[in-house]
């Protein structure tokens, strides 16, 4: 086990994150988010399942190929088939891990995996074994751990790290355990397994009873040195620990959780969102370290020791977390110098091209607001326009009230410009109506969401939509101080991005 203070962060946004409802990533997006979290130091990337599908190996594939520092993981049942796909789509990474599981709480062994504890032990040792094989790098997973009889724990674990296991996952995989108990769990199997000096232990908590990132921390404390985590804690179920949060944790308090960890804490904030937007999940806004209340302070008296010091109200600088204080006051007749400076210092990086459309349409918000604030720059970036698109957004004019809504659109389909009027129950009805009859299509619309991205009335709404086809999903955010025009524009992207998906679809070949 490792004797130092260094937490391996093991990100797992990408394969248990991935899994949450709704959260499905194609493989730009991942590949987007692979990027982010090698960049902010993250130590393993889960990339994926990849016997799971052909898109699932692919992307673990093109992760492998991507990731410039951190090793690169794939998860795989207790068979050769799953070890086999794993190691293969793991082919192209500087660093591979296989990471190999079984269930090992009586439930499972009973209702799920159908086998005895015997049976099991030997799957561990074969599947353990079949690993090393092609990597020096193994993680084993006692699936339910935390439901798991001690001295059942204890045999498996021992035969996981006789057969070449590196790294050992105690999971509490539903999220069950509290941190005093799960505490106890690594010093049990600190002192009851021979060993245990020959393999790192790790932490990967659910957060069914909200206690995710304290059972962490709890086994930290106890002995672990890997943390198994996601950006903004998305996950199965109620999700996942949430890696800024842990981070932060350790670093705000030193005297307590005396650890360092590889990660750069000013990305987290640019990593925060730029999941935020692929997934369309928005982070509610008390939620700790990169909700948007994390640094709001409101109350008088809160407010009144801020402008006293900081320190009275604040245990962490925004600055630590990626979010900047800044001077410059964009508006109209700011030029593309300081619009250049904003986009850098709020972490983005765009090609030229990319800027100079940020910069028209940075200058038409401007006519339009007094001030153009750090949020909708950071709106501006995220919204989805695509340069090859098949459909795209012309003009609106939408009639509302009292007596009827309809929606006269006019868009561009394959070069040829088309319009159309259409009635609904609502203006978004009429303006979704009018798409579908310019361009039918049968796709589902599992989620549109709407937020204003600064105050006042002249603020942007935020604007994401979601379309489902087949198992196809697509999703589109716009930004505009209209909220109209943004949810017509947040539809055709997703439109977009759906048929993109259908064509890759028609041309995938499964095994």
């Amino acid at each position: 086990m490792a004797a130092d203070n260094r937490i391996i962060i093991f990100d797992t946004t990408l394969r248990d994150g991935e899994q949450s409802p709704g959260c499905s990533m194609h493989l730009d997006e991942k590949l987007q988010m692979a990027e982010r979290l090698d960049r902010m130091g993250v130590d393993v990337i889960e990339a994926g399942f990849p016997i799971a599908s052909q898109g699932d190996f692919e992307s673990v594939s093109q992760v492998a190929k991507l990731v410039k520092n951190a090793a690169v993981a794939g998860l795989c049942r207790a068979k050769r088939a799953d070890i086999e796909a794993s190691a293969e789509a793991l082919a192209p990474a500087k660093r591979r891990r296989i990471h190999t599981f079984i269930s090992t709480s009586p439930l499972h062994m009973k209702h799920k995996l159908q086998m005895p504890p015997e049976a099991v032990l030997d799957a561990i040792a074969e599947s353990v074994s079949t690993a090393r094989n092609f990597t020096d790098d193994v993680e084993w997973s006692a699936e339910d751990a935390t439901r798991t009889e001690h001295d059942f724990l204890c045999k498996a674990v021992e035969t996981a790290i006789a057969n070449g296991a590196t790294t050992i996952n105690v999971p509490d995989t539903v999220g069950y355990t509290v941190p005093e108990e799960y505490a106890a769990i690594f010093e049990m199997l600190i002192n009851r397994v021979p060993n245990i000096d020959k393999a790192i232990l790790s932490v990967h908590c659910h957060n069914d009873l909200g206690l995710a990132v304290s059972n962490s921390l709890a086994g930290i404390r106890a002995g672990a040195r890997q943390v198994e985590c996601t950006i903004n804690g998305i996950g199965e179920r109620a999700g996942n620990a949430a890696m800024e949060e842990v981070v932060m944790a350790m670093r705000t308090r030193p005297d307590v959780y005396p650890y360092e960890t590889g990660i750069d804490t000013t990305q987290i904030t640019k990593a925060s969102r730029t999941l935020s937007r692929i997934t369309g999940f928005s982070v509610q806004p008390n939620k700790a370290i990169v909700g948007a209340n994390a640094f709001a302070h409101e109350s008088g008296i809160h407010q009144d020791g801020m402008l006293k010091n900081a320190q009275t109200y604040e245990i962490m600088t925004p600055e630590s977390v990626g979010l900047f204080k800044s001077e410059i006051v964009l508006g109209k007749h700011s030029g593309r110098h300081a619009l250049k400076k904003k986009v850098e210092e709020l972490g983005y990086e765009l090609g030229d091209n990319a800027f100079q459309d940020l910069f028209k349409r940075f200058k038409d918000l401007a006519d339009k607001k007094k001030t153009v604030f750090d949020e909708d720059i950071i709106a501006l970036v995220g919204d989805d326009r695509e340069l090859n698109e098949r459909i795209k957004f012309v003009s609106l004019m939408v009639k509302a009230g009292s007596d009827g809504q309809s929606a006269l659109l006019k868009l561009e389909i394959d070069g040829e410009e088309k319009e159309t009027e259409s009635a609904g129950n609502g203006p978004v009805d009429a303006i979704f109506n009018a798409i579908g009859e310019l361009f039918p299509h049968e796709a589902d619309l599992p989620l549109y969401q709407v937020h204003a991205v600064t105050g006042g009335t002249d603020a942007q709404a935020e604007v994401t939509v979601k379309l489902e086809e087949n198992g196809n999903t697509g999703l589109g955010q716009s930004a505009d101080v209209d909220t109209m025009v943004a949810s017509a524009r947040a539809y055709v992207y997703a439109l977009n991005k759906l048929l993109r998906k259908r064509e890759k679809t028609a041309k995938v070949v499964g095994p």
